[in-house]
């Protein structure tokens, strides 16, 4: 049985997701949810909210579903849309600054 969540535009580099999605690719969703409890990045956060969604699509689907036996086996992100704003420079010159976003995908399977 396998769930699946997905967030979209989510802001934040997806470089920067990758180095918290790859923490969590092929681990138990328990211990996933762990290392993303304790993380110091800052996209641990969105990133547990959505396995959080994933677990709740999967207790839909099953609702007797044994959480030991549930693991993450796709976990990417996508680099979005970036938002492009303008910083006032000096003698009347302005920089662009790009506002990064990012797609994040999750899925999670029970393994017998």
């Amino acid at each position: 049985m396998e769930a699946t969540a997905k967030l979209r535009f989510a802001r934040g580099s997806a470089r920067k997701a990758r180095l918290v999605l790859d923490l969590i690719r092929y681990k138990r969703v328990t211990e996933a949810q762990n290392i993303l409890r304790f993380s110091r990045r800052s996209a641990a956060e969105t990133i547990g909210k959505l396995l959080d969604s994933a677990i709740a699509n999967a207790k839909v689907k099953e609702p007797k579903i044994n959480l030991e036996q549930v693991y993450v086996t796709v976990a990417t992100a996508d680099s979005g849309p970036q938002m492009k704003r303008f910083m006032p420079r000096s003698h009347g010159r302005a920089f662009m600054i790009r506002k990064q976003t990012c797609h994040l995908a999750l899925e999670i399977q029970t393994i017998a």
